[in-house]
């Protein structure tokens, strides 16, 4: 472990509760392979402490984590160092599944923005907590890559064809349609959630859910868009093929179902074709066997074009006018059977 990744990470148990603060904040708390390795180590060592919960927060007001440190892989990619991408994915992806497993209450304090490897340190724990800050999202087809993370497992879970379209479009949520899908699990306002920590350690006895019910605000659900849109969102992803998914979204014209094949149109075709088949398939398999399916992936995608673009586009010029192949997968499929 580097003094950096030390820095990044910062841990410690305060009366029986574990916390995980990220502190990279000029990064957005973007995750380098040293932050999640940390991560990893520190949970493993916490196992054979008695705790009541951990928490995992962050010490920004601005993100929770936008995700793996992607831009770092499109570098590897292109001097040929695999090794260092596979580090990455694989050490991330173990964090993933320890998260699922952990023996105590895992809580997430979602405060700002938690994208692509923000969501893999927060949906698989027990608890999600949101503030009115919060925006989460899958956006990796907009980079030319796929939503990973566990996302195969988790998206197709979501209610109805929710998780289809989140995962194709990159739709972000905010509060309230996070607690709608159930990614969140509680609501609290931003300047309460210096007392969760505090609130679990006075209360060992009690169900976190109880806790965290008691300091919870009045709940944004009610004014969730994705809820007005759901029957829309259940027909037009819910058809079986992606051609059929843009030809209902057509047939629908309206505001939703344009923004909606406009996401579509932007994201990479070869990442909407991944995705399609990874999501219709996730739901018959275990969070192991995505995992490990979507670690297969990785080694291939992130050496493709539409990767290396998409990323440049996004994150290195910034000029967000990616120039896709618009070459599809060549009936090859996604490792997910």
């Amino acid at each position: 472990m580097t003094d950096t990744a030390a820095a990044e990470i910062l841990a410690d148990v305060h009366r029986g509760v574990g916390h995980i603060l990220l502190n990279r904040p000029k990064a957005l708390n973007a995750l380098t392979t040293g932050m999640v390795a940390t991560i990893d180590r520190v949970l493993a060592a916490w196992e054979d402490t008695p705790l009541s919960a951990v928490l995992i927060a962050s010490t920004s007001t601005k993100a929770f984590c936008a995700g793996g440190d992607i831009r770092t892989i499109r570098e590897h990619s292109l001097a040929g160092d695999a090794e260092a991408s596979e580090r990455f994915f694989a050490s991330e992806y173990r964090l993933n599944a320890r998260i699922a497993e952990y023996p105590v209450p895992v809580v997430s304090l979602i405060d700002g923005m938690c994208m692509g490897g923000g969501l893999g340190l927060s949906v698989h724990g027990s608890f999600r907590v949101v503030t009115e800050r919060a925006v989460l999202a899958m956006p990796e087809t907009g980079i030319g890559f796929f939503p990973d993370v566990g996302a195969s497992y988790f998206l197709p879970r979501l209610p109805g064809a929710i998780g289809m379209y989140l995962g194709l479009t990159g739709h972000r949520l905010d509060a309230a349609d996070a607690l709608y899908t159930g990614l969140a699990t509680h609501f609290v306002p931003s300047d309460g959630l210096d007392a969760v920590g505090e609130a679990l350690a006075d209360n060992p006895g009690d169900p976190v859910d109880v806790v965290l019910n008691r300091l919870a605000g009045r709940s944004p659900v009610a004014g969730s868009g994705l809820a007005a849109a759901r029957g829309d969102v259940d027909w037009a992803f819910g058809a079986p093929t992606l051609g059929e998914i843009e030809k209902r979204l057509r047939h629908l014209d309206s505001t939703w179902a344009a923004a909606a094949s406009a996401a579509l149109e932007a994201a990479s075709p070869q990442s909407l074709e991944i995705t399609h088949t990874l999501l219709a398939r996730g739901r018959q398999h275990t969070l192991r066997e995505c995992l490990a399916a979507e670690l297969a992936l990785t080694r291939t995608t992130i050496r493709t074009p539409d990767f290396l673009e998409g990323v440049r586009a996004a994150l290195v010029d910034k000029d967000r006018t990616p120039n896709w192949r618009r070459a599809s997968l060549g009936g090859r499929t996604p490792p997910l059977s």
